[in-house]
């Protein structure tokens, strides 16, 4: 069946933001609250960092909130009555026509394909006459439901994922916390006991902290440079294709993974890669720029080698690989890290450095163990992780099946 082709004006009121007077714009919560454009938008809704206590042009509650100027087309709804500036565009449904949410999902398809629709050399903009003859396919109001409810079905599993992924993380950094720390009070919330293993007694207060200082007693605290030999990378330029992949430190994403995006390669003989190829359990340490201090863990089964800005760690046998990554995600690790830094520019990280990081160390059998329990949660968390990429696709799916003219 194919559905009738509307232009958004003949279903949809139309608003175009328009900048209120900058003497009207506050941080106090007076008046409205104040959206520019794409800077405030957050997944689904915007986030109010202004405020505007005389609005030129309004939105409604539940109004859809569209980026008009650079970049454009992003999306998001509002949770309240707000001023809208001239960045930004409001769609409100005629609701004996159109249902708001369904229009809603409409955009969001549509999200990334807005540039044909903009104009200007020095920005892109849309006008409001191209948004306002921008063209939807009108299904019945019943299908229109039927559809939303599907989609917003699909929506709330993808939440529900999320919110186990966050929970997750806070598992993982509160046992992280507690694991890799000796037993302390309240009065010693960060770091390694400040009085030092011999003292930590004095901070036991309970017969669980007894039990749990027990087996922390034989800890010891170590400077990197004891236990790690480390090793700089590889030097040669990046390429689209190769025979080893050339892990380079933008490779590293946010939580010491590795990204499959942006993948890039090298060429070069086994002799020549021999010294710097990556065997599963290696790690490799960011020394500069935005990523700096980062440590990868690798577990890759394709043939790997790294670039000279990553410096391998190689540990001794006193210690599981694995514990000194858990380690590099503990506040105590950067908050050393980031007091050791070099550099007024790009801050840099050298193997000097490094070395000086001191790591409370417990037995190999007890790092054994932490590591155990710290992996169930990683493992949990990507499953979950692929859980949530299964789900964008079911989404993505239904979006563009549901949303098809001819559906």
């Amino acid at each position: 069946m194919t559905w009738p082709i509307k232009k958004l004006e003949e279903i949809a009121e139309v608003v175009m933001g328009q900048s209120p007077p900058s003497s009207s714009y506050n941080e106090q919560g007076i008046g409205l609250p104040f959206f520019q454009g794409k800077a405030e938008f957050g997944e689904i809704y915007p986030i109010p960092v202004k405020y505007c206590s005389s609005p030129n042009r309004i939105a409604e509650a539940n109004d859809i909130l569209i980026s008009v100027r650079a970049p454009v087309g992003n999306i998001n709804i509002t949770k309240e009555k707000s001023c809208v500036g001239r960045g930004l565009g409001a769609l409100r449904a005629k609701e004996d026509i159109l249902n708001q949410m369904f229009l809603f999902y409409f955009m969001k398809k549509n999200e990334n394909n807005w540039s044909r629709l903009s104009t200007g050399s020095t920005f892109s903009a849309i006008k409001g006459s191209s948004l306002r003859n921008f063209e939807i396919p009108v299904p019945p109001l019943a299908i229109q439901t039927q559809i939303v409810e599907r989609l917003d079905k699909i929506a709330k599993a993808q939440k529900l994922n999320d919110g186990l992924i966050q929970k997750t993380d806070e598992l993982f950094q509160s046992l992280l916390h507690k694991e890799l720390n000796p037993v302390r009070d309240s009065k010693h919330s960060n770091g390694v006991n400040p009085a030092g293993p011999a003292d930590a007694s004095a901070f036991v207060k309970t017969s669980a902290d007894k039990k749990a200082m027990a087996g922390k007693k034989n800890w010891e605290i170590k400077k990197l440079g004891d236990i790690i030999k480390p090793q700089y990378g590889y030097t040669t330029s990046a390429k689209d294709s190769g025979n080893y992949r050339f892990i380079r430190i933008t490779d590293i994403g946010d939580e010491g993974e590795l990204r499959d995006s942006d993948k890039k390669y090298v060429a070069i003989s086994q002799d020549e890669a021999k010294s710097y190829q990556l065997r599963n359990g290696d790690l490799l340490l960011a020394r500069t720029g935005a990523t700096f201090g980062k440590i990868l863990y690798f577990e890759e089964g394709e043939p790997a080698i790294f670039a000279s800005f990553l410096i391998r760690l190689n540990p001794d046998t006193s210690i599981d690989p694995f514990y000194i990554w858990l380690f590099s995600r503990s506040q105590d690790y950067w908050q050393q890290a980031r007091s050791l830094m070099t550099g007024s520019g790009q801050p840099q990280f050298n193997a000097n450095r490094l070395k000086q990081i001191k790591i409370p160390l417990p037995p190999l059998e007890i790092q054994k163990q932490i590591v155990a329990k710290l992996s169930a949660i990683q493992n949990y968390k990507k499953q979950l992780l692929g859980q949530k990429a299964k789900l964008k696709e079911l989404f993505d799916s239904a979006l563009a099946k549901s949303m098809s003219k001819d559906a």
